[in-house]
């Protein structure tokens, strides 16, 4: 029913899909982080 062979075998597509969606997220707090610190027209 289960195969390991498969499972094992699909382990480091799902490796290199985790380290993309965690290298986006990081960039998207950098850029995030990076224009906060741009100084704008703030009106309070």
């Amino acid at each position: 029913m289960f195969n390991v062979d498969y499972f094992l075998e699909a382990l480091p597509i799902m490796g290199k899909g985790m380290l993309g969606i965690f290298i986006v997220t990081g960039a998207i707090i950098l850029i995030v982080m990076l224009l906060n610190k741009l100084p704008g027209n703030k009106e309070e």
